[in-house]
């Protein structure tokens, strides 16, 4: 959650950063374009102005000087021609002073008084110029044609730090606000992560760290202030459960098998017709002593580890019956173990021998005591007929 909330709180805040950022450095560029050819185009136009004068008064000597004055600490490519369009002054002296170039366009469209400025590579300057053509003119005589070459790598240098540089700040802003995000979301998801860590708890049985309800926000505290009474209650009337189960269960036994003994002591004493009777009560007493020691075992196991492990079933049986024997020798009854092997199961530690202890004798597959025929009191003691023998049935 802490995750999710600091990745949402960085993409409104990046989102903010371009609708901001974006534009601004696009004015930006857009003025340092437009004041870079501005302040070309009006340079030329002086230039030209000033070479028109030295070119009327047939000082063209001056003209080299003053061209060497105008691109000194620029870095800019000037060229000058006269009305015929031969070349009077070039700055880097790469073409020949008296070379005709009025088949130019640009040179062209200055002589017919009509200025041009374009974007183009110039091996001059070694890169991309803002060139300009303008005339030197006085009303439409024109007298000179001037043709200025501007880098244009240090204005591109400019936008693409301005870029770099807004780039930088937003970078540094999402790294402030991803600090301030993620302390604001741990301190948010606080409660959350007590609540899940305290719900975990409470599924393994018991609560012993409640979530603390003194941090993150207001309404999160009142959750978990909420859940701590809840899962307090739940264990207090699980407890009270438990508690009512055990003691149920251990507060029955002993009346139970009191009673059943009594029963019992009565068959001698009761006419033959009425041993029926008789078996059906000892009988509702036994299904009763069960089901009490059910809930006995249902109590112990709630309070007991519940994760199932690899169990001999045929072992567990088999220690059954021998832990029985010496009780069903007393009541005169065999114990045989029948059935297939059932091998390893997956069972809770020690619910096999309770499964085993309490369930009913009428049910099918489960183990079975079956006791002999009564004796009449003082008759010997006889073994079972083969029909008749007992067994702990091992058929699950």
């Amino acid at each position: 959650m802490t995750r999710r909330l600091l990745l949402s709180y960085l993409s409104v805040t990046m989102l903010v950063l371009l609708g901001l950022e974006v534009p601004l450095g696009y004015f930006y560029a857009r003025g340092e374009v437009s004041r870079f050819t501005g302040d070309g185009r009006h340079s030329a136009e002086l230039l030209a102005q000033a070479l028109e004068v030295r070119v009327e008064r047939r000082a063209t000597s001056d003209v080299p000087e003053l061209v060497s004055d105008f691109i000194e600490g620029n870095g800019s490519h000037v060229l000058v021609v006269d009305a015929t369009g031969k070349v009077l002054a070039d700055s880097d002296e790469a073409i020949a002073v008296g070379t005709d170039l009025s088949a130019q366009p640009d040179i062209d469209a200055a002589r017919r008084d009509r200025s041009l400025s374009t974007t183009r590579e110039n091996r001059a300057v070694q890169g991309d110029t803002f060139t300009v053509t303008v005339p030197g003119s006085s009303g439409t005589t024109v007298r000179c044609v001037v043709r200025v070459s501007y880098p244009v790598a240090p204005v591109t240098a400019k936008i693409h730090g301005i870029w770099t540089t807004l780039a930088l700040i937003g970078l540094g802003l999402l790294v402030a606000v991803a600090a301030i995000a993620f302390a604001l979301a741990h301190w948010a998801t606080g409660p959350v992560r007590a609540l899940e860590h305290a719900t975990a708890e409470l599924a393994d049985g018991s609560l012993k760290a409640p979530p603390t309800t003194s941090q993150g926000p207001p309404e999160l505290r009142r959750l978990a202030h909420t859940f701590t009474r809840t899962a307090t209650r739940l264990q207090h009337l699980l407890q009270a459960q438990r508690a009512f189960a055990s003691e149920a269960s251990h507060q029955l036994k002993t009346p139970l098998t009191a009673l059943r003994l009594r029963l019992e002591n009565f068959e001698p004493y009761l006419d033959p017709r009425a041993h029926d009777s008789l078996e059906e009560a000892v009988g509702e007493v036994e299904r009763l002593g069960r089901m009490v020691h059910g809930l006995l075992a249902l109590a112990r196991l709630e309070n007991s580890a519940t994760a199932p492990e690899a169990t001999d079933l045929d072992a567990v049986v088999a220690d059954r019956a021998a832990t029985w024997t010496a009780f069903a020798a007393e009541h005169h009854v065999d114990i045989m173990v029948t059935g297939d092997p059932a091998g390893r199961v997956w069972a809770v530690p020690g619910a096999l021998e309770q499964v085993i202890e309490t369930c009913s004798p009428t049910h099918s597959g489960s183990p079975r005591l079956a006791p002999r025929s009564r004796r009449p009191p003082g008759a010997p003691a006889t073994n079972a007929q083969a029909g008749d023998a007992p067994a702990v049935s091992n058929s699950m």
